[in-house]
Order: C-alpha cells, then structure tokens, then sequence
C-alpha cells in the first residue's frame, strides 16, 4: 500500500466513529507517518475534497490546526447535485470511479452496488469504436440511471 493511500485510511479510520469534523495538526502527522508536511497536504488536497464529500479548514502558525469535515447532505439534494452538477452530460471512468466509491463509504450505496455499477463503465463494458468522449457521454448516461434507480428504491 502506498504511504498516501496509508495517510488517507488513517484519516477516514479516526472519523468512522460518527464524527462530522476531527482536527489534525500536519507536522505531528508528518512526523507520525515519517513523511514531509507536504505529502499530507497531497492526501487533503486530492482525497479529502468536496467531490469526495469533505471540505478542509486549516490555520497556519504555531497553534494551527487542519480540520477534516465531512459533508452530510438530504438524500434528494445529494441525488440533484449528482446528476446535475457532479455527472452532467459526461464523466470519465476515473471519476466515475470516484463518485461511486464515494457513495459506497458513506452508505448511500452497497460495495457490491458499486461494484456492480462500476462494471458497466468499465473500457470492457464500453468496448464500441467510437471516440472516447462519446463514450464518457454513454458512461454518464448509464451512471445516471443507474443511480436513479437505486435512488428510487431507497426512497420507496
């Protein structure tokens, strides 16, 4: 396992006992993991984003501290802002990919949910001659009826 995925498990561990926000001070962390700051500043910056359900504060200085705070959303607007804004009219597998596990981590979907939507994104599942953004077009396509069918059954 690489160190940022490490980092990044460590900081998802410390909040899975129901905590909106945890705060972390980077240079104890760093010392921690035997990394530079900036590496922990990698892992916040990439993995800990909005898109991934998260925003960060953080205060420079001797007492500063980061603060990880995951976003709690109403099943309708997460589902709005999930077709509208996050898939639009296309998406690539990496995003995709991202959304889903997303989804998956904060109980939204089952892994094998999405497992089994992720399959039908896959190069494999979309293996047409046809060029790659109108294939990123069919993946948002498939991705948005897919979820709005899980939507509906949850809700039901």
């Amino acid at each position: 396992m690489r160190l940022s995925d490490t980092i990044e498990e460590f900081i998802k561990t410390m909040m899975a006992q129901d905590e909106q926000e945890i705060e972390l001070k980077r240079n104890e962390l760093a010392e921690y993991f035997s990394c530079a700051p900036s590496q922990i500043n990698y892992v916040l910056s990439t993995r800990f984003t909005p898109d991934h359900g998260y925003i960060i504060e953080s205060r420079r200085g001797g007492g500063g501290y980061i603060r990880v705070i995951r976003l709690r959303q109403k099943a309708e607007d997460l589902i709005h802002y999930l077709l509208n804004e996050r898939i639009g009219d296309s998406i690539d597998l990496k995003s995709a990919e991202i959304l889903l596990r997303q989804l998956s981590e904060r109980g939204e979907l089952t892994r094998g949910q999405a497992e089994l939507m992720y399959s039908a994104l896959t190069p494999q599942a979309l293996s047409v001659p046809i060029p790659e953004n109108m294939k990123d077009n069919m993946r948002a396509r498939i991705l948005r009826s897919m979820l709005l069918n899980a939507a509906r059954k949850t809700m039901a």
